[in-house]
């Protein structure tokens, strides 16, 4: 113990088996856990009756028939479900640094930020909407239903948030998170954009081949945005404007509008 002083002793000495444990378990608690449910989806879809294109896929569905404890269920899963994110954002303060400037969720930009966020919701939206289209025309997508929560006061607002809630999960885990950790192993580029591009779409299969593409592109062009900006913030932005959009849209806009889904 000679010669070692308290802050070599405090300081946390991380190997990289340490960070690939690290790594999976984070994943495992949160995304990768759904990509695995995903899969499981998708080959239940493709082995039922009848063909993928006329089965469906729901997403905020009611959790009960008493709409104060629905309530209650949808506030508590969107709590819970942003737990692996402060788990990642804990384990990130272990390295030198802030973790919110290594992930760029401070508040130093938010003029840039939501500039940004509402062109990146643009460049990917427009071509995703025609991605959708095609994929639906081709059978290739199950039916979508982006909410399916009954006409309640509350529906409208648990719904932005879940929107919010989505954005925040995936892109701190997908993207900033999982970047800066597949980086500090030595990932070379193309394979860190690749592996966060690819878990990204392959937790929405259950959606359909149509969404794992789409997903997939909208990862790569999020995962480059992050590595030459190093802010996930404009990403949160551009993921909450999407799902606003499709989650709000389809609740209060007539369903016909939406039979191409």
């Amino acid at each position: 113990m000679v010669g070692v002083t308290v802050d070599e002793l405090t300081r946390p000495a991380v190997s990289r088996r340490t960070l690939r444990t690290e790594t999976l378990l984070v994943l495992g608690l949160s995304l990768g856990q759904s990509a695995v449910y995903a899969l499981v989806s998708i080959i239940a879809k493709l082995t039922a009756d009848g063909p993928l294109s006329k089965q469906t896929a729901s997403l905020n569905t009611s959790q009960s028939a008493r709409p104060w404890l629905d309530l209650t269920y949808q506030l508590l899963g969107i709590v819970f479900a942003l737990l692996p994110v402060l788990l990642a954002v804990h384990l990130l303060a272990r390295s030198p640094g802030d973790p919110a400037r290594t992930l760029g969720v401070d508040l130093r930009r938010p003029g840039s930020d939501l500039a940004r966020g509402a062109g990146l919701a643009a460049l990917i939206g427009l071509p995703g909407l025609a991605l959708f289209w095609v994929a639906a025309h081709l059978g290739i997508n199950a039916t979508l239903v982006p909410a399916g929560l009954p006409h309640l006061w509350w529906a409208v607002p648990v719904l932005i948030i879940a929107a919010v809630q989505n954005a925040v999960l995936e892109e701190v885990i997908v993207v900033g998170y999982l970047v800066t950790r597949l980086r500090q192993l030595s990932w070379r580029l193309g394979a860190v954009v690749a592996t966060s591009a690819l878990l990204r779409g392959s937790y929405h299969l259950y959606q359909g081949f149509g969404a794992f593409v789409g997903n997939a592109v909208m990862g790569v062009v999020f995962s480059l945005f992050y590595l030459r900006t190093r802010r996930v913030a404009p990403l949160i932005v551009a993921h909450t404007l999407l799902d606003v959009v499709a989650f709000v849209g389809y609740a209060l806009l007539p369903r016909e509008w939406f039979s191409w889904l």
